[in-house]
């Protein structure tokens, strides 16, 4: 497979996206190459985190991933590349695999990283500021040429795992946090279905009710809603709209689950 995908915080006016493409068609002439995303927020790792952790398992067995959403850059931050099950992965460790790693402790795929201290598979004189273009481009051209882990860098068992917000249960139900808000203002929360399931529930965010309802066409334009999304988790959106305006909400907002109590039985 030569199919190698970028996801960054690096935006398009820039041209940086289009640098570490033209590295690697350098070094790998024969790779394709995907843009995932380059709209990630900038420094923003867990949106990184999430979006990676969205769309991974959807490509092909031997698809190298490039992650840069890197703050730390320059730093005495680790660059790595690593296997889980027969994908790759490539860049800072600052836990933008998190959820990938998850997955795989959950799948009990093989795991296997190393630490990018081959400066012979870098760019010469690296920079400071730009190791997309300088380490990581490069390392991927040089794995889908066939290099393996093992001749890129020193193997270590400990890459970054995020502490991503997770959905507290308590005795009447589940606060769930909001850990993203995408492109329509959907914001998204961590709880998935099997947690939730199957009881009637009450939902709120703040002071405010909603729906629980299985399609945005339950509802007219405009309408406040909850459901679980494509990821299979908890959701408030409004119908044709943004719900982060409608709500003034943001990553951290609570929503509250109440299960919704049986009626009595008669004596």
């Amino acid at each position: 497979m030569n199919l190698i995908v970028l996801m960054t915080d690096f935006g398009d006016r820039d041209g940086y996206p289009g640098i570490m493409k033209g590295v690697i068609w350098s070094l790998a002439p024969q790779a394709q190459i995907a843009d995932l995303t380059h709209q990630i927020g900038p420094q923003d790792i867990t949106a990184g985190a999430l979006t990676l952790g969205r769309a991974w398992s959807y490509y092909p067995a031997g698809t190298v991933f490039v992650g840069v959403v890197d703050p730390g850059v320059g730093t005495r931050r680790r660059p790595l590349a690593g296997r889980i099950g027969e994908r790759f992965f490539v860049g800072p460790d600052n836990g933008l695999a998190s959820l990938p790693l998850q997955a795989a402790a959950a799948g009990q795929l093989e795991i296997e990283w190393v630490v990018l201290d081959r400066p012979e598979f870098w760019l010469p004189h690296p920079s400071s500021s730009f190791h997309g273009r300088d380490i990581f481009a490069p390392v991927a051209a040089h794995l889908v040429n066939g290099v393996s882990l093992a001749e890129l860098g020193t193997p270590i068992p400990d890459p970054v795992r995020l502490a991503l917000p997770q959905p507290r249960a308590t005795a009447a139900g589940w606060l769930a946090p909001i850990i993203h808000v995408d492109h329509f203002g959907n914001l998204a929360t961590g709880l998935g279905r099997d947690q939730l399931g199957d009881r009637e529930v009450t939902l709120r965010i703040g002071t405010t009710e909603l729906p629980l309802v299985q399609t945005f066409g339950e509802r007219p334009p405009g309408s406040l809603i909850a459901m679980i999304d494509s990821s299979g988790c908890l959701a408030v959106c409004v119908v044709n709209g943004s719900a982060a305006q409608h709500l003034q909400a943001r990553v951290g907002d609570i929503i509250e689950v109440q299960y919704k109590k049986a009626p009595s039985k008669p004596g």
